[in-house]
């Protein structure tokens, strides 16, 4: 691997996606530029104890998982002051303002677009 495969290098990231084949395509897409994963869970209870237990630099999540909305995932993370982007289907409109400040990205799109974002976020 070139160094900029490893642009995420001992970044830890933590994937909130309930989709299978989403979710696993975000993972491949980090790890292969060198990014611990810690998931992904698709499960909002699971996801919620993770996210308020674990140490990572840097989270995914998806807005609805399995129709249940991930904004208290969203709330805990800040209240650590750990960095974070939405990854939905949904427009912009459906994120509370206390979000303003979050990138969304949109699905469908590339998940390697992602990465530099992710490596901005971890500082990297």
């Amino acid at each position: 691997m070139s160094d900029c495969d490893n642009k995420l290098n001992g970044c830890r990231v933590l994937i909130v996606e309930d989709e299978y084949f989403l979710a696993n395509d975000l993972e491949v897409a980090l790890k292969s530029h060198g990014a611990s994963i810690i998931g992904p869970f698709g499960d909002f209870d699971a996801a919620y104890r993770r996210a308020a237990r674990d140490h990572f630099d840097v989270a995914i999540i998806d807005i609805n998982l399995h129709n249940r909305a991930a904004y208290p995932i969203a709330d805990e993370l800040i209240r650590q002051g750990v960095p974070f982007v939405f990854y939905t289907g949904y427009g912009g409109e459906i994120i509370p303002e206390r979000f303003a400040g979050v990138k969304l990205w949109q699905k469908p799109f590339d998940p390697l677009e992602l990465v530099e974002d992710i490596g901005r976020l971890c500082g990297r």
